[in-house]
């Protein structure tokens, strides 16, 4: 006798229960239970009431694989509507990969390389960052590992600025309305909290694995969300005393937006930055499993075909570049802190 036959006889449900059951031949456990010949259920083995056990009594309730069958045949039904929707919208996203990363690979290392370090020295101001992001990037090309290099940097370039772009917006909206911060920061919980590799299932269904807005997406969704907070808090934490200063001189709600309380944010904003592209620097890697180009791609090559040293090489590869991107991230942000010092002071 099944765990829960008793709920449903005393409910009188057993008639419905039947009418889904399986005319297939019951295993030997179901045949001793029902003649007796079976152990008694303990109640200190009673299960927890799940849909697989609560089936087991009543075949008319469905199944956990039920329930899943279920989700994917739904997804599966819209797909073909999303895809109508997305495709136009997303293609952009494709043409701004394929050319970062037709224009990082085919720049000749002489002029890609000084363009860095100027990029770098003008962000940060650091002749020795500088030297350190030079060492780095020769010894990257020292051991033939340039190309995929540059390919990550392409990536990161193109979707942080996009998280950039979109996330700022949208952290200033939330810091200007509570009921958009209440609505938004529920899916910025479940995009931060879900599993990287849960990003690329539906999309590998609605996109082509050979189309550079799959793994792009991805990796926007994945990280958004640091840029996005941390705008909202940076206006949010603006003193209140300032903002009261510029209404007594009566700036409008764009004046005081862009004249006082994003520059005051802009550390805050900075933060965010620094932590959208680390993220994006991360998913990059597990990007690489649907057809991302970069340095991922040899760690991946490492893991399936069990090449120790390409995978340690290219993951220091990886940490050279994080190191790299962070170090210029935050003199970018020390530069922004002691001009709002500056600003302040004066």
């Amino acid at each position: 006798m099944a765990t829960y036959d008793f709920i449903f006889d005393g409910l009188g449900l057993r008639e419905w229960c039947d009418k889904d059951a399986s005319d297939a031949p019951m295993s030997m456990a179901e045949l001793l239970a029902q003649g007796g010949g079976g152990a008694g259920t303990s109640i200190w083995k009673l299960p927890f009431p799940s849909l697989d056990a609560l089936n087991k009594a009543c075949p008319a309730i469905a199944r956990t694989r039920d329930v899943t069958k279920g989700v994917e045949t739904g997804f599966l039904d819209i797909k073909d509507s999303l895809k109508v929707v997305l495709d136009p919208i997303t293609q952009p996203l494709s043409w701004f990969l394929e050319g970062a990363l037709y224009t990082f690979q085919n720049t000749p290392w002489f002029i890609m390389i000084p363009l860095l370090l100027a990029v770098v020295y003008f962000a940060s101001k650091s002749l020795k960052l500088v030297g350190f992001v030079a060492f780095s990037i020769l010894f990257l090309a020292f051991i033939d590992h340039y190309n995929f290099a540059m390919q990550t940097l392409a990536i990161i370039f193109v979707c942080a600025f996009l998280c950039v772009l979109f996330g700022v917006p949208i952290g200033i909206a939330m810091s200007r309305s509570d009921t958009m911060q209440r609505l938004t920061i529920p899916v910025l919980d479940m995009l931060q909290t879900l599993p990287p590799f849960v990003y690329l299932i539906p999309l590998i269904f609605l996109f082509s694995v050979t189309e550079p807005k799959l793994y792009g997406i991805a990796i926007i969704l994945y990280a958004i969300v640091p840029v996005i907070r941390l705008t909202d808090l940076g206006i949010r934490l603006v003193d209140k005393e300032v903002i009261e200063a510029a209404d007594a001189f009566g700036m409008t709600k764009r004046q005081k937006l862009y004249g006082v309380q994003i520059p005051l944010a802009l550390p805050n904003i900075m933060a965010g930055v620094n932590q959208t592209i680390m993220m994006s620097l991360a998913m990059v890697v597990i990007a690489s499993l649907v057809s991302a180009p970069g340095l991922g791609v040899l760690v991946l090559r490492g893991i399936r075909n069990l090449e120790l040293g390409v995978g340690l090489i290219a993951g220091l590869g990886i940490v050279l570049l994080a190191v790299i991107l962070d170090r210029v991230t935050k003199a970018a942000l020390a530069r922004v802190n002691a001009a709002s010092a500056v600003q302040r002071n004066s």
